[in-house]
């Protein structure tokens, strides 16, 4: 059977909601001819107070060695989760994208440059002030996706 979804954008991370929303993209992936893209972003650095006396002027800082902790950390999951879905599975072929970024931004680009036929991604299913204040990064993408966007629960 050939595919209806050709590229598949998973976007990935080290939680359980995205080992659940891998599984289920899996499914769509068996198909002949599907190409799997694994997403991960980086959020940028954020300044820290830690040995900064603002009392003094001193301005927040960021770490240059946290960046690169970051980046390393990024790219080794990616490989590691490419590695693994091509031990065990019988896939096609896996590209994998890192950025740096706004998660929801980033996402959305990377399905609109690799042109994705198809979003894969969890959700923490965050309700009432932890929503509030942190948002969902999977509602913001379906809202703004230009292709089918499948949310798995982390509860499911």
């Amino acid at each position: 059977m050939k595919a209806k979804y050709k590229r598949i954008l998973i976007a990935v991370d080290d939680t359980e909601c995205s080992k659940k929303a891998l599984e289920h993209a899996l499914y769509f992936a068996t198909m002949k001819g599907t190409i799997l893209g694994l997403v991960h972003v980086t959020e940028h650095a954020t300044p820290t107070n830690y040995g900064v006396d603002p009392l003094m002027g001193q301005q927040a800082i960021i770490v240059p060695e946290s960046i690169h902790i970051q980046e390393s950390a990024a790219l080794q999951l990616l490989e590691e989760i490419k590695k693994n879905l091509e031990a065990s599975n019988n896939l096609g072929e896996i590209v994998c994208f890192h950025r740096t970024g706004i998660p929801r931004q980033e996402i959305l680009a990377v399905s609109i440059e690799w042109e994705a036929d198809l979003i894969v991604m969890g959700t923490h299913g965050r309700t009432g002030f932890d929503h509030f204040i942190s948002g969902s990064v999977s509602e913001s993408v379906l809202r703004r996706a230009s292709c089918p966007v499948l949310i798995v629960p982390g509860k499911c």
